[in-house]
């Protein structure tokens, strides 16, 4: 099973951006943890991240007929950016939207996903076992349970 995990905006400043939020791991940490993850439950993964939000669309638009399952943290972009929902909407390829923190305890403008309605799923307020858990749940869904 191949799977792609896309981080929007700021991510690559984990472990320096407000580490009372986001704590003080990092993007490589991160990426290194999903990797081993990925490595024990015998799948191959790719990891993306960037600023632009041109970039995260066409990665998932790429996706299509490249990847089983994305995981997708789109970062602010996650509360208003109608471009990356309807990129997601687009393709066949299951998208589980993934936040570090929990959107819902912070500030207002937070608490609505533009995106979530067109994912699989959403994992709030796990940290990056939140990311695992999206991940497992891709690889269960493939196997139809």
């Amino acid at each position: 099973m191949r799977l792609l995990v896309l981080n929007g905006p700021n991510l690559n400043r984990l472990g320096l951006r407000e580490p009372s939020v986001y704590g003080s791991q990092t993007l490589q940490d991160l990426e290194a943890q999903l990797q081993a993850f990925a490595g024990k439950n015998s799948c191959e993964l790719t990891c993306f991240q960037s600023n632009h939000e041109g970039e995260l669309i066409d990665k998932l638009h790429d996706a299509e007929g490249s990847f089983d399952g994305i995981v997708m943290n789109p970062g602010a972009f996650t509360h208003y950016s109608y471009a990356i929902r309807d990129a997601i909407a687009s393709i066949s390829v299951p998208v589980m939207e993934v936040h570090i923190s929990n959107i819902h305890k912070r500030e207002e403008f937070r608490h609505t996903s533009v995106t979530a309605p067109v994912t699989a799923g959403q994992i709030v307020g796990l940290g990056f076992y939140g990311y695992e858990l999206a991940l497992l749940a891709l690889l269960n869904q493939n196997k139809g349970e």
